[in-house]
């Protein structure tokens, strides 16, 4: 899949029947969360087919995040200081030690590749070597210059040109061809999001796409079958994530969020940054109301004190400079789907999630510009989240406790290859030297 596919760990799949103990990193623009779950196996589920476990909260920290922009890492000791704190109030509240952390990747600019391979059947039966040959064949594409692979996806198999097959292992036929959907990122923002969290003396199990996350997290079984887009509003960064056959079809990202909503408030009523983002929380709409010209909010300026007296600004201002923002990512997120030809695979069905979606009127806007069905997303089939940490902030962080139990659909490389790409100290550092003995 080019040099760079070794450079993010892959996923042990879990075991259907064993109990685990979790702990993720949700690294965002505005926040960072550490989860530590514990996955006990259960019965399947009417709605959640796809999961084997359910998982119960047994610690949890969040903190401020500092050192990043657009989802990416802009100062590594900062984002050090702000997992570190994330993880100790975690191992508190757990009374475990973290070893290790499944973490998110929202920056690095996500995007997709689809590769199509076709091999022939040796045997007439398919067998579990054919399908590896298939996907061996699709995976030797190259992802293009300074990206990496967060995920190889068979999105469907086809036989003697009978496509929509799900799994061809025991069929008979002569001609074996696979759709691999590959989820890349910028391989630098990954080297540094990884080495931030080795910093803090943790290993790296996995590397996983904020909108598949956030998918994982949300969506009922029927709605990924169906077809849909899940967008995750963070901070820095606007994800999109298209469900289409129950599989991740296609993955984007805008480096416009929540935050950028915060600086256009703080810049149009000339008040401190913290001010700005209250009032948004308070007060802020994405939709006019009549009464918006006769409610008055009180604003502090930039210098003035809490002591002083503030002025007094109608409401209607503070909408008039939230919404046009509000639009014009909405906008985007349409236009970049229309663009990829997924507007009609997301199935005129939105999921809204992340922190930013919380905004008032945000799903009223989102139905007049998208014309379709739109929904808020919270985190589905999961036990002793706080009721702080039940709304749509945390579905990343609730995702990457359901991932270990797809991690299996994904493909892997040969074993050979991760061997290769673990040697030195047997992780990160070692594919980092062989990442650059490779590059230059």
């Amino acid at each position: 899949m080019s040099s760079h596919h070794g450079l993010t760990p892959r996923m042990k799949p879990l075991s259907a029947r064993r109990s685990a103990t979790l702990s993720i990193l949700d690294i965002g623009t505005s926040k960072v969360v550490c989860l530590i779950a514990e996955l006990q196996p259960i019965e399947q589920l009417s709605t959640l087919r796809g999961r084997t476990h359910i998982a119960r909260i047994i610690g949890i920290g969040h903190q401020r995040s500092v050192g990043l922009k657009g989802g990416a890492i802009v100062d590594l000791e900062a984002a050090e200081n702000a997992i570190r704190q994330a993880v100790h109030a975690a191992e508190r509240m757990a009374k475990v030690e973290v070893q290790s952390v499944i973490v998110n990747m929202s920056g690095g600019r996500i995007a997709s590749q689809r590769f199509e391979a076709r091999v022939n059947v040796r045997s007439g039966t398919v067998t579990g070597s054919d399908v590896e040959r298939v996907l061996e064949t699709a995976s030797a594409h190259g992802v293009g210059p300074g990206r990496t692979v967060l995920h190889a996806l068979p999105t469907g198999y086809a036989l003697d040109g009978q496509g929509a097959v799900i799994d061809p292992s025991g069929m008979i036929g002569e001609m074996l061809g696979v759709d691999l959907h590959v989820v890349t990122s910028e391989a630098a923002a990954a080297r540094n999001l990884m080495l931030a969290v080795e910093h803090c003396h943790l290993g790296v199990e996995g590397v996983v796409a904020t909108p598949y996350a956030s998918g994982l997290s949300v969506l009922v079984d029927d709605e990924a079958e169906i077809g849909c887009a899940v967008v995750d509003m963070g901070g820095g960064t606007t994800s999109v994530g298209v469900f289409s056959g129950g599989h991740l079809v296609h993955t984007d990202a805008i480096a416009v969020g929540g935050h950028h909503v915060t600086m256009d408030i703080a810049r149009g009523l000339s008040t401190r940054v913290a001010a700005a983002e209250r009032l948004k929380t308070l007060y802020g709409s994405a939709i006019s109301t009549t009464s918006d010209e006769r409610d008055m909010i009180a604003v502090h300026g930039v210098g003035e004190d809490e002591a002083e007296t503030p002025s007094h600004v109608p409401r209607s201002h503070l909408v008039r400079i939230i919404k046009p923002r509000v639009e014009e990512i909405l906008e985007l997120v349409r236009d970049r789907l229309r663009k990829a030809g997924y507007a009609a695979q997301a199935g005129n069905r939105l999921v809204l999630t992340g922190g930013a979606s919380q905004l008032v009127g945000l799903p009223e806007t989102a139905r007049r510009l998208m014309q379709g069905q739109v929904r808020i997303g919270r985190p589905l089939g999961i036990r002793g989240l706080p009721e702080a940490a039940k709304g749509p902030s945390f579905s990343a962080a609730v995702g990457l406790l359901v991932y270990p139990q797809v991690a299996h659909a994904e493909h892997f490389e040969p074993r050979r290859q991760r061997a290769l790409a673990a040697t030195g100290t047997n992780g990160y550092f070692g594919r980092l030297t062989q990442w650059i003995g490779e590059s230059f």
